[in-house]
């Protein structure tokens, strides 16, 4: 479960007994007083996994460019999203919805892996040229050499 979740540990166990019953989620989220959204998430979850929808994942899956689209593809045909993602084993449906909603404003190559982290600086590798070399090289002397001739001034000025 998310550390970050609204509902406490106590109230995911006590929804899954209620679960297990055969309440539904928003009869659940008024008897444990929580909002409903959370709930019905939980109970998405335990529908796919049973009671091991409590236990954490121990690391976070990716899944190809291929098994997304054909995820996609299969839930836009009208496949019920808690059986799709049952049978591929997601963790959540809302894995299956944030990937429909990429498909549909990008397209399919919106699914693609991203490269993650920082970009690369952009040093350009090619050697650059003698006189460009000497230029920037003037550049910085002239540079320091006016911030040295100011602050010569200020020491030879007299304190007031």
């Amino acid at each position: 479960m998310r550390a970050n979740s609204s509902l406490t540990p106590d109230q995911r166990y006590e929804a899954i007994a209620l679960f297990e019953q055969g309440r539904a989620d928003s009869a659940v989220a008024t008897s444990l007083g929580v909002s409903r959204w959370p709930v019905r998430r939980l109970y998405q979850r335990w529908r796919i996994h049973g009671p091991g929808a409590l236990v954490a994942q121990q690391a976070k899956k990716s899944y190809s460019f291929e098994f997304k689209v054909k995820a996609v593809r299969r839930l836009l045909a009208g496949e019920p999203k808690t059986a799709l993602a049952k049978e591929l084993e997601l963790s959540s449906p809302k894995l299956l919805e944030s990937w429909a909603r990429t498909y549909r404003t990008q397209g399919a190559e919106g699914l693609r892996p991203k490269q993650r982290g920082r970009p690369p600086k952009s040093a350009s590798h090619e050697p650059t040229s003698e006189l460009e070399r000497l230029r920037r090289e003037n550049e910085l002397l002239r540079a320091q050499n006016a911030y040295l001739g100011k602050v010569r001034a200020l020491r030879e000025r007299p304190p007031e």
